[in-house]
């Protein structure tokens, strides 16, 4: 029997993690001992007071039922009072914000909702995988907008072409940004909304790094504008809740009101036992400082062991990675000495870039992943000094 993949499910190829996932399941039924630099899967565990609200509400809810597609009521609440408290900003709990499966889920679904044949998605270049993957499956073309140094990674909104905004329905970003670390302003943010605001584009933002932050508190696309934008969230990150799928989605009413109607179709939404634990967590913010303070440990700690070798750095001001430059060499050549020579696991800075400018704006990079223990990650440090450039 020959099978046929999808037009649209053939375009997207693989997903670049699971490549590197691959990688690393043969290095270690091989005997290798390495450290996971890789993927962006924060490895301390969920903190208890969240794990105990999951497991009570386990029981509560033992007649479990369907849960809302749209969120609990109370979660819906605590996701509006966690957005005032943090970032001043009123939201409609019942227009404003929706649920969503962790920001994966809605991040790569969000485009069937808006886009019809021939439209383009403005997508940051290097960028999440699921802004290129979702537009594609919905059919739509993405236009890569270059992230670099040159530019302080932010996207040069006089470079696109007058041909591609006039097709384009959404731009996503992602602040504080992954892979390059870059966090916006509030200046920045305005500029992006006034800009899509004149070309009539939907700004999605995309902000699951938003609490992870070492200096300043990182600012919300919402403290800019609530009309004409959508932001995406997720407790991944903030509460390391990656297992769990939860997240929302927030924002104008009138596209959250289109994104609901599809979201009715798509999933039968987050079991209630998560939500519960999500609305424990988003109530706390010391497992938040304490997990802040870890990442700049260990950020620390692998930024000294990068400038002792003789490279460059630039200490990431927010998010767990560093965006790390490599020296007369690919990031593919780097990342391949870092697990040759010292058993170091690096995404090599290629696979979350798009060459379709002309030139791969990830090439010369390797993005880490502060996701290994402090221990772990002070064994990596030494190792690095055994490097060879």
């Amino acid at each position: 029997m020959k099978v046929e993949a999808n037009k649209n499910i053939a375009s997207i190829g693989g997903y670049a993690f699971d490549e590197i996932d691959k990688i690393k399941n043969e290095l270690i039924k091989e005997g290798v001992d390495i450290i996971d630099f890789g993927v962006g899967d924060p490895t301390a565990p969920t903190p208890k007071f969240i794990r105990d609200a999951a497991k009570q509400a386990i029981d509560r809810h033992k007649c479990s039922g369907y849960p809302s597609t749209l969120g609990s009521s109370n979660y819906l609440d605590a996701i509006c009072q966690y957005t005032k408290k943090r970032f001043n900003v009123e939201l409609n709990p019942k227009t404003q914000v929706v649920s969503n499966l962790g920001s994966k889920e809605a991040v790569f679904n969000f485009p069937l909702a808006f886009l019809n044949p021939g439209d383009v998605v403005l997508c940051p270049n290097p960028g999440y995988p699921p802004y290129e993957r979702g537009t594609l499956f919905a059919g739509g073309t993405p236009y890569y907008m270059d992230l670099t140094e040159e530019n302080d990674f932010y996207p040069n909104f006089d470079k696109i072409p007058n041909g591609i905004l006039n097709k384009a329905k959404i731009m996503w970003m992602n602040y504080p940004n992954n892979p390059t670390c870059q966090i916006a302003t509030k200046k920045f943010y305005r500029k992006a909304v006034d800009f899509c605001h004149n070309h009539n584009i939907i700004l999605a933002s995309d902000e699951p790094y938003s609490e992870i932050y070492f200096e300043e508190p990182s600012a919300s696309l919402l403290e800019a504008a609530t009309e004409g934008v959508v932001v995406f969230n997720s407790l991944s990150k903030r509460s390391a809740m990656t297992g769990y799928r939860i997240g929302w989605v927030a924002g104008d009413e009138n596209i959250i009101s289109v994104f609901k109607k599809l979201k009715a179709n798509v999933d039968s939404g987050t079991p209630n036992f998560i939500q519960e634990a999500a609305i424990a967590a988003l109530a706390d913010e010391m497992h938040v400082e304490n997990m802040r303070a870890e990442y700049k440990e260990k950020r620390d700690i692998m930024i000294d062991a990068f400038e002792k070798i003789g490279l460059n750095t630039n200490s990431p001001k927010a998010t767990f990675y560093i965006w790390q430059k490599a020296k007369n060499m690919s990031g593919t050549e780097f990342a391949k000495k870092l697990l040759q020579q010292c058993g170091i696991i690096a995404s090599p800075g290629e696979i979350f870039a798009n060459s379709s400018n002309g030139t791969n704006p990830g090439e010369n990079y390797v993005r880490i992943a502060l996701v290994p223990s402090i221990e772990k990650t002070k064994e990596a440090a030494g190792r690095l000094q055994k490097l060879k450039l």
